[in-house]
């Protein structure tokens, strides 16, 4: 093909992207997003708006993959494998996803006019294929199965969540008592919050079920004077933590074992329990073994401090392939909070305290994603450029997730009565003061 016949086609598909672009967004406004082509053809915002943020087209063949199947996956895997960039603020990209995957409707004659301009886009040099998707084996939330589900998110590299993470790799949201708050300080208060929840004292025995790199075991020992048992499934952050808990001293009241809670077989008894950030990983079909295996392993009078992301009872499902279960953590599952209540009183827990804590995730999560983006060249280093997007692409919508409500997290608090007698005082102000 001559210099000239190369010029022209590709001068085809950006009018031909254009035309696309703009049937698509016809809707949509304002319309505060601009888009450049591969040609460097560009769109501008509509008048009176600023672009907080561009979207990079490299290759036609990625908008051609993107539109021939439209769902979360699909437009995640054309940033993922670079066939678009987004320029800017990343977390205004998910208001417009949501009207192009969510909340767009169609006419016959809007899709028909569509597909013909789809089609006329070439389809060579589309993105890579997918290699970084989990691909779990063996039957669905077995033991087996769950932990290469858990071993491909957190054995990713301790340094490479190190990069991103604060200094004790907590990595649930943190509890901000100001907006002046560093992250340090808002985790090293939500640790510190799961510990008065609990009402630990000296000598307390508690499990922490997916004890993650050890911060709440280590606290625990540190400054309540707790004997703590922490399990996970990650080889990686067993090892972190076991390293940690020598450095600080409090190997004689701390172990970690790498263990499933299913595991447990009650053999060890507990004063306090907790689960912070691991009851994502349970699927509703294990929600009573769940919460049997901790009601079993909790001494009577005993309390189970339950720190999950949820999602709200009347939240429709997302349409389509899902980006979090493919690339993030596969075979996730999220329930609300009242199913996961009831759940826990069926075993025979009673309800003592729930607190929302939503509105906390966001500037963790805006924290974590400035580390992130900060530290970019040295997080592909230590992994590569997809996981990069990943990861950058996982935090910024998470963000949009908890700020519109369309994801939770709450602490329930669920005590083990003894004749009927909870052991706990009358009023809760300790845990505030």
């Amino acid at each position: 093909m001559t210099r000239l016949a190369e010029r022209r086609r590709s001068g085809g598909a950006s009018e031909a992207t254009l035309k696309l672009l703009a049937e698509l967004f016809s809707d949509y406004h304002p319309r505060d997003f601009a888009v450049r082509l591969w040609d460097g053809t560009t769109w501008d915002p509509e008048a009176g708006q600023q672009a907080r943020f561009t979207l990079a087209v490299n290759t036609p063949a990625a908008l051609r993959a993107l539109l021939r199947d439209p769902d979360e996956l699909a437009l995640a895997e054309a940033y993922i494998y670079g066939g678009l960039d987004f320029e800017g603020d990343l977390q205004a990209v998910f208001k417009v996803a949501d009207h192009l995957l969510v909340e767009k409707t169609w006419t016959t004659a809007s899709r028909v006019r569509a597909a013909r301009r789809l089609l006329s886009l070439p389809a060579n040099g589309a993105t890579k294929s997918p290699a970084q998707r989990a691909r779990l084996s063996g039957r669905r939330f077995s033991l087996a199965r769950d932990r290469q589900a858990t071993n491909f998110h957190y054995d990713k590299s301790n340094e490479f969540f190190a990069l991103w993470l604060d200094e004790r790799m907590l990595y649930t949201t943190a509890y901000f008592t100001s907006e002046t708050d560093t992250l340090e300080q808002a985790q090293d208060a939500k640790v510190d919050l799961i510990c008065r929840k609990l009402r630990l004292r000296p000598g307390d025995r508690l499990l922490d079920i997916g004890c993650g790199w050890g911060t709440l075991v280590v606290h625990a020992a540190e400054r309540y004077g707790a004997e703590v048992v922490g399990i996970t499934l990650s080889e990686e952050q067993a090892k972190w933590a076991r390293d940690w808990i020598e450095r600080a001293g409090v190997g004689d009241r701390v172990r970690i074992e790498i263990a499933d809670y299913r595991e447990l077989d009650g053999s060890e008894r507990f004063d306090k329990v907790a689960a912070v950030g691991m009851f994502e990983h349970v699927p509703h079909a294990q929600l009573d073994q769940f919460f049997g295996t901790a009601y079993r392993v909790l001494r009577p009078r005993g309390v189970f401090l339950n720190h999950a992301i949820a999602r709200p009872l009347l939240q429709p499902p997302r349409r389509g392939r899902s980006f979090m279960d493919s690339y993030v953590y596969p075979d996730g599952e999220l329930k609300a909070i009242s199913v996961a209540l009831r759940a826990a009183e069926e075993a025979g827990f009673e309800v003592r305290d729930v607190e929302n804590l939503r509105e906390h995730y966001p500037p963790t999560l805006r924290e974590w994603l400035r580390r992130l983006e900060e530290n970019r060249e040295a997080v592909i280093r230590e992994t590569d450029e997809a996981s990069y997007r990943v990861f950058r692409l996982y935090l910024a919508g998470s963000i949009h997730g908890f700020s519109t409500g369309r994801l939770n997290v709450c602490q329930s608090l669920l005590a083990k009565p003894e004749n009927g007698v909870s052991g706990l005082p009358l009023r809760r102000g300790d845990w505030y003061a």
